[in-house]
């Protein structure tokens, strides 16, 4: 009887230790991801091909929260628990971006940043013009997808921005609703966003719906593709696209 006793209360410590252990690792580990969710990197998911051929739709994200500082924009379903930026830098010309719609602060969007504040901003024909200056523009082999089950090819370029970056868009059609545009002038403390896929973006070229963005509403800045899915290969199932998931975003 004092044998069994001593097996049952050498058994039974370690449980309750183990348990209290994992306990203490889980906690740690939903506050470590809680932490890193809101200060650090959060993963978004592409819904729409206006970003295309940078960003494809079922491409997942993570964005670096800390690039650009901290606005309530910056936590879940910005509540306005303060005013202003901490640890504020300000986005440059050409870096991809996740940022509040200014008319609905709930919902997210992905664009490239091709206007500062105080630039002159057009597009005549399809081509960007910063300050009255037509950007480098060179065509490169077509672009081709699939949609609903059909190949499709796109007039692909190769765009540099007036600060070296360069960057891959996309043109669908001759003419499209805002190949022409009006000059934009973007105001003090915004900033002014394309779609590479000139032809399928609601972006700042619609003041109506989107317009200038303010710098109190940028989210991140997209750093790399960590997954993506193809659900438009034609096959049963959605397709893993191995050759994007790692890839730096530019």
């Amino acid at each position: 009887m004092g044998t069994l006793a001593r097996v049952r209360r050498v058994g039974f410590r370690p449980t309750v230790d183990t348990e209290v252990v994992l306990l203490c690792a889980a906690c740690t580990i939903a506050i470590l991801i809680v932490f890193i969710r809101l200060f650090l990197f959060q993963p978004f998911k592409l819904p729409s091909a206006s970003m295309m051929p940078t960003l494809l739709v079922g491409d997942y994200v993570l964005v670096s929260k800390y690039a650009y500082g901290y606005t309530h924009s910056s936590l879940p379903f910005s509540p306005r628990l303060f005013s202003g930026r901490i640890l504020a830098s300000e986005p440059k010309r050409g870096d991809v971006v996740v940022f509040r719609l200014p008319r609905d602060d709930t919902v997210d969007y992905v664009k490239r940043v091709v206007g500062l504040p105080g630039d002159r901003i057009q597009l005549i024909d399809g081509v960007l013009y910063i300050n009255g200056v037509c950007i480098k523009r060179e065509r490169v082999e077509d672009f081709s997808y699939v949609q609903h089950g059909r190949v499709i090819k796109a007039r692909h370029w190769l765009e540099t921005l007036p600060n070296g970056v360069t960057y891959r868009a996309i043109d669908l059609v001759d003419h499209g609703s805002y190949d022409d545009t009006q000059v934009y002038v973007v105001p003090p403390g915004h900033y002014f966003m394309l779609g590479d896929n000139l032809d399928n973006s609601i972006d700042s070229r619609v003041l109506s719906r989107m317009g200038y963005i303010p710098f109190k509403n940028l989210v991140g800045r997209v750093e790399t593709i960590v997954f993506s899915v193809d659900s438009e290969s034609g096959s049963a199932q959605p397709t893993i696209r191995y050759d994007r998931i790692g890839a730096a975003v530019r």
